[in-house]
């Protein structure tokens, strides 16, 4: 690994719960992809948020993640009233990307599952920046902290 590579190491889990609403229900009668979509960005960035780089840090730093792609599998739908987990990490970071995977599912069934390229920019000029290795460090952080 030369000195500009990032550690391919794996952060913690973020999790979060939600419930399937009425809004979220497509004419199928099932969460709409668009849904799922939704909730792999929340997740990001309430992952995000719980290590400590929330909006006003990112604005602080003047960078910001925009995504540069997503694969999502849809694999067994959700309906109204299902409480879903959804669970979160960065698997890899390189130079300037990190490569974010996202689970979602319901009583241990995979219903979904997706991975996120997202390249760090510099938002005064929306060119890639180099992601600082104390942010790769603050990422390796337990979002869950147990209290005592």
């Amino acid at each position: 690994m030369n000195r500009s590579e990032k550690p391919k190491v794996r952060t913690p889990d973020f999790h979060m719960v939600k419930t399937v609403q009425a809004a979220e229900i497509d004419e199928l009668d099932h969460v709409s992809n668009q849904v799922y979509l939704a909730w792999i960005l929340e997740a990001a960035v309430a992952h995000s948020d719980a290590v400590g780089y929330d909006q006003a840090k990112y604005d602080e730093l003047g960078l910001a993640f925009v995504v540069r792609r997503h694969e999502v599998d849809y694999l067994k739908p959700a309906v109204l009233g299902d409480t879903i987990d959804i669970r979160t990490w960065v698997e890899s970071w390189s130079s300037v990307t990190s490569m974010r995977q996202t689970r979602i599912s319901r009583d241990g069934v995979l219903l979904a599952q997706g991975v996120t390229t997202w390249v760090l920019i510099n938002r005064s000029n929306g060119r890639p920046k180099r992601v600082p290795p104390e942010m790769v460090t603050d990422f390796m952080v337990d979002p869950h902290p147990q209290s005592d």
